[in-house]
């Protein structure tokens, strides 16, 4: 019986010893991880760290620096699962959910990235530079999935404490306008003018801003400005040129679209706008090969088939008109012009009942429109009827 025991005791140091040397080994070789890692040896840093994984599956460290490495290399996406395995094994590992974050974020996957800053920015110190980093982050990030109204507050933060940042107030304003917060898009206009007072990009967001708030002949002076400050600053002549379009000054306009052609040979939106100016103008031959290259480059243009089907009209092609205004009809199926000129044609190739249903179809248009214009200006809630049939305001 004593041999037995002693025999066992013999059996258990020795194991111990075994055990001690093995995790003096795997302690060695974490040991060489960190410090191939903080020499730049990627490569060799790696391997140790997967070496010791092997032994160590359920620590989250070495997924943590795994995911490190890779994002050191600008390898984000391949960093996220290691930085979510790190994070799964240890919630509270420092640092982790930071850099999980940064690698959703420089892997262009914003939407993952938002509810990670969001869970940062809960934890830390109110008005600290951690937490206006997590708000600028938070900002850009709602910015870049097109999520302008929750991106403007973040980033009026950030503006805020940076009166110098010029890029955070263009992203601001940006946000501002696609969020239909037009009054304060001219109060950040401000701020840029201050930094910036020859912003060609200020004065078209400016611009674009008053044209919403009704103030069309403010934003058509914006948009002088803005090609005065810069002549070659694309979309300023475009900008001008449709705000010019809208208000039927055509030949003013033409000549602005004119000058955004002498930029971009292929922007389709000039090219439409300078030949419905022509066929405002009746000058049917001058718009028809501009209309013909703007649906080459950009075939889904509604207004560009309406054209080419007065065109068509004008020139006796009652085929080719048709084919044209039901392809506008399609395309902007509530546009009470191409229905009225769909009407007008039907009647003229003797289709009466087609004709009348175009042209029921342009009365219900208008008279919802009607409608909708007494809600908004507080009358009653049904507009007077409409006469029918109902020609559109549009001088075609």
């Amino acid at each position: 019986m004593k041999l037995a025991s002693t025999w066992a005791v013999v059996v258990l140091l020795a194991a111990t010893s075994l055990y001690g040397q093995a995790g003096a080994q795997s302690e060695k070789l974490r040991q060489s991880a960190i410090a191939f890692e903080e020499q730049g040896s990627i490569a060799q840093s790696e391997e140790a760290w997967r070496g010791y994984l092997k032994t160590h599956p359920t620590l989250a460290e070495p997924y943590a620096h795994l995911g490190l490495l890779e994002a050191r290399q600008e390898h984000y996406k391949e960093a996220v699962p290691l930085y979510r395995k790190a994070l799964q094994l240890s919630p509270g590992f420092p640092g982790l959910r930071l850099n999980l974050a940064l690698a959703l974020f420089k892997a262009g996957d914003l939407k993952g990235a938002i509810p990670q800053f969001n869970i940062l920015l809960k934890s830390a110190p109110a008005n600290s530079p951690e937490a206006l980093r997590y708000k600028i982050l938070l900002g850009m990030a709602h910015y870049g999935v097109g999520q302008f109204a929750e991106a403007s507050p973040y980033l009026r933060t950030a503006a805020d404490a940076d009166p110098q940042n010029l890029p955070i107030r263009m992203a601001l304003a940006h946000s501002l306008l696609w969020s239909k917060q037009y009054s304060k898009v001219m109060e950040v206009y401000k701020e840029i003018l201050a930094l910036d007072p020859d912003s060609a990009e200020a004065d078209m967001l400016a611009g674009e801003a008053l044209d919403e708030m009704k103030d069309t002949p403010a934003a058509i002076e914006m948009f002088r400005k803005a090609v005065k400050a810069k002549p070659n600053q694309p979309n300023a002549h475009f900008g001008l040129g449709y705000l010019l379009w809208t208000q039927k000054q055509y030949p003013e306009a033409i000549a602005e679209l004119k000058a955004e052609l002498a930029i971009d040979p292929n922007h389709a939106q000039s090219l439409l706008y300078i030949a419905d100016s022509h066929v405002q103008m009746n000058q049917y031959a001058e718009a028809a090969p501009l209309l013909q290259q703007a649906v080459k480059i950009e075939p889904a243009l509604g207004l560009a088939h309406l054209d080419l089907g007065i065109v068509a009209a004008n020139d006796g092609r009652n085929e080719d008109a048709l084919r044209e205004f039901l392809t506008a009809e399609k395309l902007t199926p509530e546009d009470v012009n191409v229905h009225w000129r769909l009407g007008r044609l039907y009647r003229a190739m003797g289709k009466k009942e087609e004709a009348k249903a175009e042209l029921d179809k342009a009365s219900s248009i208008t008279r919802t429109a009607n409608q909708e214009l007494y809600k908004k200006i507080g009358g009653s809630q049904a507009a007077p009827p409409s006469p029918e049939p109902v020609a559109p305001p549009d001088p075609k």
